[in-house]
């Protein structure tokens, strides 16, 4: 497919989760995803749940998401080769494994795309394959074949839908050239040129690092003599990867939970000891660690919480700025109502990044990072394009012109900082030219930001906190509120 292929406009979407139906019955998730302001919905669908038994299909989670979709809305599933009786390795969650029988794996997708055909607009074979035995248990040259016959079925099925490559993740752009994962993504990127669309990379880490992921999605595709358009399926901060001292003390205490010999035939597995002693040593632990606890103190929820808010609108700018006009955040709210474990350790790792929690059964609590994702997708409402904008007198600011259709001036703008004592530091005085009628400026949090006045120029107090400074009245959703 061309490079200007992908529908045109920019969109921010959400994911749901990575287990929509499988451990619960299947809820609305699309009318919270629109309430966002998001504008794409990303699902997970897997063989196992689909096809149950070979050549019985059971279509109550497929349905249920069809049915409540907009079509103001675009919809991105991955379908993962998870399946009990028809992969390699027999699984109904994850890692996902290749077929058993190639034939029989693509007329499984052939049913679920023909299905859905005309609604869905993306689908996605799996995600981040380099995480083996983690989310693929198989070869690269596995997942080609199996992503071959799955780009085939598709576009058999549904001429108009994108074929989606599997996410290059954290492990992928992290790590050096010749590490283990890159060479596995290396390999999928050269055998599988016209077997996918939209290049997928999955942003996290450190969000000003993003421009030089999304540059190194496309080197890898030019080092074989062709490039696709690049999209965000996932983002999202903060996590582990940000703090090296959090880091390592994580690593310290999982290292001896997994080389210290388990006792007794109810011993826990190494992962679910390594969080028991996190727990239990929570008062010694960095406080770039201990954020990420359940019952970690207050102030150290409400400082991982403004991190999260700001790394929403500094992560999505970035990728926007960087020509990526697809972009998810990972996720929506728990896969199931009701659902605590603290010794899980993906909960642990990526829980608190969730935009919703439930009240109950009911999908309506919103953290704060939802409302600030809402407070961006509003000042983002007919976006053309992002561009970011040289300060030669301040070298520490982000600064973004933003073009929107039919809308007046908007810029973004923030300083460099450290990640978790940056607002800390006194905010700077920024000096703007500005030959708008008006001026307004709100920052990440929905906070109002004083804008004053020279003619022709406007200044303002900048921080590691972005702001938004528009032409227009501050586009603050009717549920924003402020954290301070």
């Amino acid at each position: 497919m061309e490079q200007d292929a992908v529908p045109a406009g920019i969109r921010l979407g959400v994911g749901r989760g990575i287990s929509y139906g499988l451990f619960g019955a299947p809820d609305a998730f699309v009318p919270q995803v629109r309430a966002l302001g998001g504008t794409l919905v990303r699902v997970y669908v897997y063989w196992g749940q689909v096809e149950p038994q070979p050549g019985r299909y059971d279509w109550t989670a497929v349905d249920a998401i069809l049915e409540q979709l907009d079509p103001a809305a675009e919809t991105w599933f991955t379908v993962c080769s998870s399946s009990p009786w028809a992969t390699r390795t027999p699984s109904g969650f994850l890692p996902s494994s290749p077929a058993n029988d190639e034939g029989r794996y693509a007329l499984f997708i052939d049913r679920l795309v023909s299905r859905c055909r005309g609604r869905v607009a993306y689908w996605q074979c799996g995600n981040e394959p380099s995480n083996t035995g983690l989310l693929w248990d198989g070869t690269a040259p596995e997942y080609v074949a199996q992503l071959a016959a799955f780009a085939r079925a598709v576009r058999e099925a549904d001429p108009a839908a994108r074929v989606v490559l599997g996410g290059c993740g954290y492990d992928v752009l992290s790590s050096p050239p010749g590490s283990p994962a890159r060479v596995f993504f290396d390999q999928v990127v050269e055998q599988a040129r016209d077997d996918y669309d939209l290049f997928c990379v999955n942003l996290y880490g450190d969000p000003h690092d993003i421009p030089v992921y999304v540059d190194d999605a496309r080197t890898m595709m030019r080092g074989h003599g062709y490039e696709r358009p690049v999209v965000a399926g996932e983002y999202n901060g903060p996590t582990l990867f940000e703090f090296p001292e959090a880091q390592a003390a994580f690593q310290r205490e999982m290292t001896a939970a997994f080389t210290a010999p388990a006792t007794g035939p109810e011993a826990e597995p190494p992962d679910r000891r390594t969080m028991r002693a996190l727990y239990d040593r929570a008062a010694e632990l960095p406080d770039t660690l201990r954020m990420f606890l359940e019952d970690c103190p207050p102030e150290l929820t409400a400082r991982r919480d403004r991190i999260n808010c700001r790394q929403i609108v500094t992560r999505n700018i970035l990728a926007l700025a960087a020509g990526v006009s697809r972009t998810v955040c990972w996720n929506l709210a728990p896969e199931i109502p009701g659902y605590r474990d603290r010794l899980n350790m993906m909960g642990f790792l990526f829980g608190k990044l969730a935009l919703l929690d439930y009240d109950g059964t009911e999908l309506t609590v919103r953290r704060p990072s939802a409302d600030t994702f809402a407070l961006l997708a509003a000042h983002l409402e007919d976006v053309d394009h992002v561009r970011r904008v040289a300060a030669e007198h301040s070298p520490d600011l982000f600064l973004f012109e933003v073009e929107r259709h039919g809308q007046g001036p908007l810029e973004v703008m923030w300083t460099d900082g450290d990640v978790f004592t940056g607002e800390e530091r006194p905010a700077s005085w920024i000096e703007r030219p500005w030959p708008h009628a008006d001026a307004h400026a709100v920052d990440a949090f929905g906070t109002p930001v004083p804008v004053e006045r020279d003619g022709v120029l406007v200044r303002l107090r900048v921080s590691v906190t972005p702001v938004f400074l528009s032409g227009g009245p501050a586009p603050v959703p009717e549920s924003g509120r402020s954290l301070r």
